[in-house]
């Protein structure tokens, strides 16, 4: 049984900078990426950011520039850095790890709400 416990969200202003951080409760075997996504009501849960094990990232075109994801792999740990933050970045963020021995298992978190606004 794995855990994934979201972090660091909350209230900022336009413009301002928040981290998020998700850590798995132990190390998850073979993992294949981890990313973040987020949900905002009426629409569809989209990718924001993701690393492959080797250390590749993709973003969503929305937020390349101003977020960077990043891990520790010691701290089984990913992180979402989200600067010059917008009012359509208000979402609830997720996070998932996706691995396993044939990358089938599939985790994630309970969400952390960002809310950007003045």
């Amino acid at each position: 049984q794995v855990q994934l416990v979201e972090s660091g969200g909350g209230l900022v202003q336009p413009g301002g900078s928040l981290r998020l951080s998700c850590a798995a409760s132990r190390s998850i075997f073979n993992i294949y990426a981890a990313g973040w996504y987020r949900q905002t009501p009426g629409k569809q849960r989209e990718l924001v950011a993701a690393i492959t094990s080797a250390g590749s990232t993709n973003y969503a075109n929305s937020v390349r520039g101003r977020f960077t994801i990043s891990r520790d792999n010691a701290k089984n740990t990913v992180y979402l850095q989200m600067n010059s933050l917008k009012p359509e970045d208000t979402a609830v963020y997720y996070c998932n790890v996706k691995g396993g021995r044939s990358y089938d298992m599939d985790y994630w978190g309970k969400g952390t709400l960002v809310t950007v606004s003045s």
